[in-house]
């Protein structure tokens, strides 16, 4: 397939969770391909440094603090990139969090975390991505949601509520497609589903017994949807290291 990542350089991302992880390495690699990158995070010196380590790199890397959980707060980030950078073409929703709750007699406030950073803080990080691309008349934008191949199949142990999580953003991907389908819009919309990966979300103990990718296979993957042309939409993209039991 004839790259196409040239059309993307010079242009807008926004990458949320880029403090570590995959969502750093996402932001490392697409500064390196020559995009204008905003890192969100609560850890706003984390994503200083990786932008301090990127300034020899064909793009820029730009540091937001932000908490998405917090409407108010993506709302102010969105308008900084809007009065610094015109606004955003792509955005990539990483941030995230799995915590190993029981449904049965864990704590309310873990569940909750989990459903206000994967699933409403997502929705309003799309919402408005898509304002700013509407009001600037881009229709060749892309929202990419890191998901998990935990939305997709039967949940193990106490992750049920992590895994309904993960269910939740395979149906908004497919139901923002729709949506955009049914406003002619050119838009494009990937879930990027990968299997276990070496960040600090799985404990210790699982990363020893099982195999696992890094961080910058999903970075590559991203890359992947990201070079295909304008009319390819890579809708759902599973990703797993070899010998991965499920």
């Amino acid at each position: 397939m004839h790259s196409t990542m040239e059309r993307w350089s010079g242009r807008v991302a926004v990458v949320t969770g880029a403090s570590a992880g995959i969502g750093a390495a996402i932001a490392h690699e697409l500064v390196k391909k020559g995009l204008k990158v905003v890192g969100l995070a609560r850890r706003v010196e984390k994503v200083e440094e990786l932008s301090s380590s990127l300034k020899s790199e064909k793009g820029k890397m730009y540091a937001v603090k932000c908490d998405v959980t917090k409407e108010s707060h993506v709302t102010l980030a969105f308008k900084w990139v809007k009065e610094n950078l015109g606004g955003v073409d792509i955005l990539v929703n990483n941030a995230g969090v799995a915590i190993d709750s029981s449904l049965i007699d864990g704590s309310t406030e873990d569940l909750k975390k989990m459903l206000d950073l994967n699933i409403l803080a997502l929705s309003v990080c799309t919402k408005e991505a898509l304002k700013s691309m509407k009001e600037r008349g881009v229709d060749d934008g892309h929202i990419i949601n890191i998901n998990s191949v935990a939305g997709h199949i039967p949940p193990q142990d106490y992750f049920c509520m992590y895994a309904a999580t993960k269910h939740a953003i395979t149906i908004l991907t497919e139901g923002l497609r729709r949506e955009l389908v049914a406003r002619d819009s050119n838009i494009r919309v990937t879930s990027i589903s990968p299997g276990l990966v070496k960040t600090d979300l799985p404990p210790k103990v699982v990363l020893q017994v099982s195999p696992y990718l890094n961080p910058e296979d999903i970075a590559g993957s991203v890359v992947y949807v990201l070079d295909t042309p304008p009319h390819v939409q890579i809708h759902e993209l599973t990703i797993l290291p070899v010998r991965q039991r499920l």
